[in-house]
């Protein structure tokens, strides 16, 4: 029933094999199976080396143990894992054998194995519940950071990327190696992991505080490189700039107007068709040029790049003929907007070679080197998880994996061309993406207050899941700028995100009929430009505010660059909830909506329509009101004064 085999803890017993063994820094990593072999395949945790462990072996059970992590298992097979001594995972069973005798009919297990058409498992595994609050999973549309209470999916949508590492207020962190499509749950009677196909079970516990769990978790699944200096600054980009002249005609007022402007963004439909990956030289006719004078100004260009492949594209039928794109079960296409269209395989190295050859070829030569992975998800007509199928298996049980390895696709081409300042934008990530150098942007949400609320937590959270480089659509993607309160909307978001990773416009900013008809669209198509999303777009009273705010981000850059070097050094988020920076001041696991930018400024950004004044936490210490001056002492709540063109600031002195 136990054994030990090569530094690891087995337990078998009927037909399940499940072993643990030390892995990182007070790591532990479990795995089980009903196969009769354990699956190669280790996801994030690729290349990661086993620790040496302490494991003992007596006759009512086993122990093993990495530094501050122990866990036990017994003959029934109940897990509890320990954190600095402290029980914080404990399996979840009611059945008689456990001697429930409020529950002896039910036989619910912890680890439950669902036969599934083709071999596999749906898998569930299920621990007692904890007085904990959780934060981290990835970035989801919700307003609570804390996301004890949440049920979430664990897949990939526009605005929803999901990165399974949960850390806990109880001194633990628990990453689930699983990319298959699922859910989970941490209800107030169970915390349930669910997948609808896999081979094993597979997850990893680390003790510590946050700080301490990020560091531990990056070490294993990889970290960002370092942040490229000349992309610290505003980004300009909007739905869309339809022609070199109009995008260079932007550029050439930021520089007129004295606004430094780091990178200026080429969105979609710039191309011929979707998947031909070049340039339509009609309104595009010299990239090479076009880069050389933005460069003149100090701004980098980035181009749009969709995994979508039109049945009309140059390149379909070879891609087809060489197994280069997802394939539907039933249907014709993975994608329709504009082009009945496929989707490449990021999954198949052979696919990931083509398209960054495509893109080499067509932009990166002309000296484009920064690229946006929009539709990374990737975006299907329909979610239909069961309907598809990757090189490396079904949608289902591994679905969550393709924006890792459609950001592996560039940074490897670039790193392979010599570039050392990999920084490209995408709309999805999953454990390990980090380490491609993306920044993720939270989608196409919609302009309101409760949107910027959700990206708040979203973004805190995605940060705690080890994804520190973050970014969202300024002002929301579907807005009217014509709607009342607009402004001021806009004004806060600004302000708020000259204090996140990346500052940067964008949006499909409405009404769209206040455009004549022959503007909005382009090739007798849909592809409406949008509403104009510059500075100034907004009048001057607006404009003087956010040009005030990028002058304060430019002084910025060097403590920018300190911060950025620390998520790349031990993986710190950027953006820090209160805890991740004082994790034994219990109101600091309170203080829900304010944050640290770096260790040395908080952060409380105006949230609500109408607000002008706002609660702040001063943890222990001094604080300098970055607006007025004043000195504060800490240990204590404040009342800050915000009309609508400041944010409250305080530097920890």
């Amino acid at each position: 029933m136990f054994s030990e085999r090569e530094g690891m803890l087995y337990f078998t017993r009927r037909g399940e094999t499940l072993r643990i063994f030390a892995q990182g820094t007070d790591g532990l990593r479990v795995q089980a199976t009903m196969e009769p072999a354990f699956s190669l395949r280790d996801w994030a945790l690729e290349g990661a080396v086993r620790s040496p462990a302490h494991i003992e072996i007596g006759e009512g059970g086993a122990r093993i143990e990495n530094g501050r992590t122990a866990a036990t298992i017994d003959r029934l097979g109940k897990l509890r894992i320990f954190a600095d001594g402290k029980l914080v995972l404990e399996e979840y069973y009611r059945c008689y054998e456990y001697d429930m005798p409020h529950t002896p009919s039910l036989r619910v297990v912890a680890r439950e194995y669902t036969p599934a058409r083709g071999g596999d498992y749906a898998l569930t595994v299920r621990f007692e519940p904890q007085e904990e609050k959780l934060y981290g999973m990835g970035q989801y549309q919700e307003a609570s950071l804390n996301l004890k209470g949440c049920t979430l999916e664990l897949a990939q949508r526009n605005s929803q990327a999901s990165v399974p590492l949960l850390i806990s207020s109880r001194g633990y962190g628990f990453f689930w190696n699983n990319p298959a499509i699922g859910r989970a749950t941490f209800a107030k009677n169970v915390t349930e992991w669910r997948v609808e196909s896999t081979r094993q079970l597979d997850y990893w516990v680390t003790a510590g505080s946050p700080k301490e769990v990020l560091a531990n978790y990056t070490a294993l699944t990889g970290r960002a490189p370092e942040f490229p200096e000349n992309a610290l600054g505003l980004w300009q980009c909007k739905l869309r700039y339809r022609t070199q002249e109009e995008l260079l005609g932007v550029a050439r007022e930021y520089h007129r107007r004295g606004i430094p402007l780091d990178v200026i963004v080429i969105d979609f439909f710039h191309w011929t068709r979707q998947g031909d990956w070049k340039f339509d030289k009609t309104y595009w006719p010299d990239p090479k040029a076009m880069v050389e004078e933005l460069t003149s100004y100090g701004t980098r260009c980035m181009i749009s790049i969709w995994p979508t492949v039109d049945k009309k594209s140059e390149n379909f039928a070879e891609m087809r003929d060489k197994g280069l794109l997802i394939r539907p079960e039933r249907g014709s296409q993975c994608f329709d907007f504009l082009g009945d269209s496929y989707i490449y395989d990021a999954t198949n190295p052979e696919a990931r070679r083509y398209i960054w050859e495509k893109c080499r070829a067509n932009y990166y030569k002309s000296g484009i080197d920064m690229f946006w992975l929009d539709e990374a998800e990737p975006e299907y007509t329909v979610y239909d998880f069961d309907n598809f199928r990757y090189h490396l298996g079904t949608d289902l049980q591994v679905g969550n994996l393709y924006p890792v390895m459609h950001a592996r696709a560039f940074y490897e081409g670039q790193a392979a061309a010599g570039q050392t300042d990999v920084c490209n934008l995408i709309r999805c990530v999953w454990a390990g993406s980090q380490k491609y150098g993306v920044v993720l942007w939270s989608g196409d949400i919609q302009g309101n207050f409760a949107s910027l609320r959700d990206q708040f937590a979203a973004g805190l959270n995605v940060g705690l899941a080890g994804i520190p480089w973050w970014t969202t659509d300024i002002g929301g993607f579907f807005v009217n700028v014509k709607e009342p309160g607009y402004r001021e909307l806009l004004l806060r978001w600004f302000e708020w995100a000259t204090f996140c990773p990346v500052l940067r416009m964008h949006g499909d900013k409405g009404p769209d009929d206040l455009t004549p008809l022959d503007e909005r669209e382009w090739g007798g198509g849909f592809c409406h430009t949008g509403q104009p999303n510059e500075l100034w777009s907004f009048g001057e009273d607006v404009y003087e505010v956010l040009k005030s705010y990028v002058t304060l981000r430019e002084r910025m850059k060097p403590y920018l660059k300190e911060v950025m070097h620390e998520a790349s050094e031990n993986g710190s988020p950027v953006m820090r909830a209160m805890f991740y920076e004082f994790p034994e001041d219990e109101e600091c696991w309170r203080a829900e909506e304010q944050y640290m930018f770096g260790p040395r400024y908080l952060v409380a950004p105006v949230l609500y329509e109408g607000m002008t004044r706002r609660e702040v936490y001063l943890p222990k210490g001094s604080w300098r009101d970055l607006n007025s001056g004043e000195v504060l002492p800490g240990g204590r709540w404040v009342t800050a004064d915000a009309p609508v063109e400041v944010i409250p600031v305080y530097e920890k002195l």
